[in-house]
């Protein structure tokens, strides 16, 4: 400006420059040295996190507030990309309606333990029409080896079912399970990850199981929770009523069913309607399961 002997209001006017804009000096960066050391911290531990590098620079006496700490700590870009979970991902499974025994039989494991402490898997087993259950299998490791032994005997006694509907457990995601399931013909249903209710009445079943049987007893050892179980197995499908079969047992529901017996017969009381359309659908067209 002296050059051309222009003052500063005269050169900022022709280059259409704000004076403030010429006259500012840069603050000194009051952060650098809590930068620099934030970021030697981070090299040292980098798992620790914003979090903890703070009360690591808290404890060397530097009274930085964590607000500060974290907004150099994303500014250096200090943070540990985490690795993203990859989620197993179906549609969910069409609603068949069941109109006989054996059509689709639910698959799910339950845990307890004994008196030693140690653990015990539980695989339970459901008609889904008839609410019977075929079978219940106990040990500590039920492998898809060992699932798949257990539906065969299960299949001798009660029939082959047309589907299994279970989770997406390693038991049925298995290259056995599923060549095993194939060379049967049967066909294989896997709910939705994080949707239980899609397998919602062997939920109900096993909450069941848990309430009267697991729950209210003391299990000694394996054999004794195998005899334990298999007993309230018994009980459940030839005694227990079941207030969504008609205070009805599941044995007697099936029989019902396999009996031609009129629509209005199959009514029980106080809830004639739901009945009617159950019963129009389901009874006189099933094959019960037979009874061990």
């Amino acid at each position: 400006m002296a050059e051309y002997g222009l003052s500063e209001r005269q050169a900022c006017k022709l280059l259409e420059v704000d004076r403030s804009s010429v006259r500012y000096e840069a603050r000194p960066d009051r952060n650098g040295e809590l930068r620099k050391r934030l970021g030697v911290l981070a090299q040292k531990k980098p798992r620790y996190g914003c979090r903890r590098l703070w009360v690591l620079l808290r404890r060397e006496g530097r009274g930085a507030n964590l607000k500060r700490v974290y907004r150099l700590y994303l500014e250096a870009r200090l943070g540990v990309r985490l690795a993203v979970r990859k989620r197993l991902k179906r549609p969910a499974p069409a609603g068949l309606p069941l109109r006989a025994a054996n059509e689709e039989w639910a698959l799910d494991f339950v845990s307890d333990a004994v008196a030693g402490g140690g653990r015990i898997r539980i695989l339970t087993v459901l008609d889904g029409y008839t609410w019977q259950c075929p079978g219940i299998e106990v040990g500590v490791s039920i492998g898809s080896l060992r699932v798949t032994r257990a539906l065969e005997r299960m299949i001798a006694r009660w029939g082959a079912p047309k589907r299994l509907r279970c989770d997406n457990g390693p038991e049925f995601t298995s290259r056995h399970f599923l060549a095993w399931c194939e060379r049967q013909g049967i066909e294989v249903v896997h709910i939705q990850p994080a949707r239980p209710m899609q397998n919602g009445y062997l939920e109900s079943f096993n909450g069941r199981l848990r309430d009267e049987c697991l729950n209210a007893n003391w299990f000694a050892n394996l054999a004794e929770a195998k005899e334990k179980i298999e007993a309230w197995r018994k009980e459940y499908n030839s005694e227990r009523p079941h207030s969504s079969l008609g205070y009805r047992t599941p044995e007697e529901f099936a029989r019902q069913c396999s009996e031609p017996t009129s629509r209005m017969e199959a009514i029980p009381p106080g809830r004639p309607l739901e009945w009617m359309d159950r019963t129009a659908v389901l009874a006189g067209k099933g094959t019960p399961l037979a009874a061990p």
